[in-house]
């Protein structure tokens, strides 16, 4: 099992075109460990602007009747994917790992299937 800090640092480093990686808590929109970013993205901020997609698409699906739980939400711009993969392991509920990938350099198959695997190896 791997503490929020190497989790951070495997994805920086194993995910390609990784620019910046957060765990962020939706219930309060606040990140609770962040990597990568920098002056022109900061990750801080994007953490509490993706928390209001995570309630929105949970209110969505509540208000649908839909009994399924998200896996991940995908948000592609014109140079970037960003990547929403909401926790399932017991002790994470209300969490979510946020990765922003170069859209040139990555695999988003790649990100997704090491984001899941760093997500089971993950212990909060």
């Amino acid at each position: 099992m791997a503490n929020t800090e190497a989790s951070l640092k495997e994805a920086m480093t194993s995910i390609e075109g990784t620019l910046g990686v957060a765990l962020v808590d939706y219930t309060s929109g606040m990140a609770l460990g962040t990597l990568g970013g920098g002056k022109d993205f900061n990750l801080d901020v994007a953490a509490a602007g993706n928390t209001d997609v995570v309630r929105a698409k949970l209110r969505t699906m509540e208000h649908l009747g839909i009994k399924d739980e998200i896996e991940d939400i995908l948000i592609t711009l014109g140079a970037q994917y960003h990547l929403i993969r909401l926790l399932k392991a017991r002790g994470t509920n209300g969490l979510f790992l946020y990765l922003v990938l170069d859209g040139a350099r990555a695999n988003l198959a790649m990100a997704r299937h090491q984001l899941k695997r760093i997500e089971a190896e993950l212990e909060v």
